[in-house]
């Protein structure tokens, strides 16, 4: 489905002026989010003049037509999604300020860079350069932050380093990732989840179909019990995660699960099932500007019957001198000698000062 010009009216400028994300309406105001993380509000004069009741019921219509669902109160939930964007719209009748209306893109394309990711630090040459020698040693890495940070764009930018024989799964409700597009000619299936095909069923169905990699846009119930099980067979992935801490993964995953029964059975299962956490946070410059960075790195082992965590990276600085000697071999079985040191990493940036020029 594609929706053109013609259904956006004044909205149309913040959908085609590419540095905006997220065009939100709250029934009185716009409030529009940019590819720098920062939020602000349309002047309200415009919103006034342009942004109708009259624009606003058109606008909705249009959309419950193009998806052939009705929209009342009754049916209090509007979503459509096109190639590049997400719609939502909530009725007036649980909206209690008005008929909310949120938009977010969704390009199929990498906004992360390595170089930019570099020169905005981002993160720290040797930081990301560690975390892509994870990928290609084969570990598990969860995203974790809160809303709208930036964690799928991270498993965007990662999943680059699959290398193209090795079989992509990637499971979602909002077709974010878009791995086929971004990455042709790699080995991929993208499934969708829907009200009768949920991400525990995706998840099992993956599992049947060969997979090397698992990729969950998000785990955010007890569907997250099926996507360790699946790890511990020995495929690989990566998910995000809302927590503010790389060291409250493990707990948030336990208070996922159904029951204590799952919880206690599951919890060193989660030490031998993931690898890497990774916390993404954001904070204002020098001059006020905001930006995202990777705060936190931590490395999760289940050795001689105890779990531990291993801090690799904390406010955004790498406090991990010296890998121990049981991740050490995991990295030397990939013939990966220097964790800090990545030849994909150099060439990546060549490649990206290439296409610059």
């Amino acid at each position: 489905m594609e929706l053109g010009r013609e259904y956006f009216g004044p909205l149309w400028k913040y959908i085609a002026n590419e540095e905006i994300t997220d065009v939100d309406y709250n029934g009185r105001e716009i409030w529009l989010t940019n590819i720098y993380n920062e939020r602000y509000r349309v002047n309200q004069s415009y919103v006034d003049e342009n942004v109708t009741p009259a624009f606003v019921e058109q606008f909705t219509q249009r959309i419950a037509n193009v998806v052939s669902q009705q929209f009342n109160k009754q049916n209090p939930e509007l979503e459509a999604e096109t190639s590049e964007l997400r719609v939502t719209i909530l009725h007036e009748s649980i909206a209690r300020s008005g008929r909310s209306i949120s938009i977010r893109k969704t390009p199929p394309v990498i906004r992360l860079t390595a170089k930019k990711a570099l020169v905005e630090k981002y993160c720290s040459k040797e930081i990301l350069a560690v975390l892509i020698n994870c990928v290609l040693t084969k570990m598990n890495l969860i995203f974790c932050g809160m809303p709208g940070i930036g964690k799928t764009e991270c498993v965007k930018f990662f999943s680059q380093f699959v290398p193209g024989n090795e079989r992509v799964i990637t499971i979602e409700d909002t077709m974010e990732i878009r791995y086929s597009v971004t990455n042709p000619g790699k080995d991929c299936i993208e499934l969708r989840v829907s009200d009768v095909f949920d991400y525990a069923d995706a998840i099992k169905a993956s599992l049947r179909l060969n997979p090397k990699w698992i990729m969950l846009s998000e785990a955010r119930s007890k569907e997250v019990k099926y996507l360790l099980e699946g790890w511990s067979t020995g495929v690989r992935g990566m998910t995000t995660l809302h927590t503010d801490d790389v060291r409250n993964i493990p707990d948030r995953i336990l208070n996922m699960l159904e029951t204590r029964v799952d919880a206690d059975r599951l919890e060193n299962d989660i030490y031998q099932a993931m690898d890497v956490g990774v916390l993404i946070r954001k904070r204002k410059g020098e001059e006020g500007q905001v930006y995202r960075y990777i705060d936190q790195v931590c490395f999760f082992e289940r050795e001689n019957g105890k779990n531990r965590i291993l801090m690799a990276v904390s406010d955004g600085k790498l406090i991990l001198k010296e890998f121990p000697p049981q991740l050490k071999l995991k990295f030397l079985r990939e013939g990966i000698s220097d964790p800090f040191f990545c030849q994909a990493l150099e060439k990546q940036l060549v490649t990206e000062t290439e296409v610059e020029e």
